[in-house]
């Protein structure tokens, strides 16, 4: 999906909790140091009942966590943003592997669209003949290392058809 309406904090702790819930992606110390971090900055979000309720050694980690993310979710789109917070604070590599981060954003779309319609209007208007678009050649020729290995593919074949055109 390359566009994406606005997604609130609930729907991406949703949308992130089944990946966040498998085995070995979250230890005990992490979700501890998350909840102690909501209990402590933010106790309106986790009173220090609640947190000693989901810091529970004889609930499994599963459950736990589980019944964390359902109670921030019923708190509210704020208690979600800042578990957000918690987790980029204390393991961001974890954060930044959420699959609601994946999702590319408009404008990568509108930055691939811009590249397509450049070399697109370079290919329309190119003329053997003329010494203008020499420079553009050029730039076009060295595309391929910045653009993905099928377009690249495409843009060399055009670069050697109209080398052995000359």
């Amino acid at each position: 999906m390359l566009f994406r309406k606005y997604q609130s904090y609930c729907d991406r702790l949703q949308q992130d909790m089944a990946f966040l819930t498998s085995n070995g992606r979250l230890s005990e110390q992490l979700v501890d140091k998350i909840i102690l971090q909501l209990n402590r900055v933010y106790p309106q979000i986790l009173t220090n009942k609640e947190a000693e309720k989901f810091r529970n050694p004889k609930a499994s980690l599963h459950n736990r966590l589980s019944s964390l993310i359902a109670y921030l979710q019923k708190k509210g789109d704020k208690s979600c943003q800042e578990f957000y917070r918690a987790l980029q604070i204390n393991a961001e590599q974890l954060y930044n592997n959420l699959p609601s981060r994946k999702i590319l954003s408009p404008t990568f779309f509108l930055a691939c669209f811009s590249v397509a319609a450049g070399l697109a209007f370079i290919m329309y208007y190119y003329n053997p003949e003329s010494k203008i678009l020499g420079g553009a050649r050029r730039v076009l020729g060295f595309s391929p290392i910045i653009i993905r290995r099928h377009v690249a593919n495409i843009c060399m074949l055009y670069m050697e058809d109209s080398a052995r055109e000359q």
